[in-house]
Formats: C-alpha cells, structure tokens, sequence
C-alpha cells in the first residue's frame, strides 16, 4: 500500500514537471497518469541506453523523461 502511495506521488510530480517542461497544462488527475506511464516508458527507454534511475529523485528523472516522451508523442500523433 506504501508503495503505492509512494508510486502515486512520485507520477504526480513527473506529470507536473513534464507538463511545465512540454507546455502542456492538465488535470492533476492527468499528470498522476502521464508520471505513471512516463515511468514506465522512461524506465525502458533509458534502460535500453543502460542508464537506470536509482532512489526517489532518480525515479522522478526517468519519469519525467518518459513523460516528456509521451507528452510529445501524443501532441504529434494528434495533430494528425
């Protein structure tokens, strides 16, 4: 449950800081997501380059990364 709450958390303000970054302003509902599924994409992204995010800001790093990511892929796919 911890961790959870933790993973939340850390995609809330990975969401928050790509949207700030992308100019891209959502819902928090929305950034919780994007952080979430930035995580993810970030983990894979950067593991593939063998960089790896270690502790709580290195997490939010790799997030943040991966949110970018998505953030420009959906505004480049839905300008389509």
């Amino acid at each position: 449950m911890f961790g959870l709450i933790i993973g939340l958390i850390t995609g809330g303000i990975a969401g928050w800081i790509a949207g700030k970054i992308m100019n891209n302003e959502g819902s928090m509902l929305r950034n919780i997501l994007l952080g979430i599924v930035g995580g993810v994409v970030g983990n894979v992204v950067l593991g593939l380059i063998g960089i790896h995010g270690r502790g709580f800001i290195g997490s939010i790093i790799v997030a943040v990364i991966g949110s970018c990511i998505i953030i420009w892929l959906v505004n480049n796919l839905s300008r389509q």
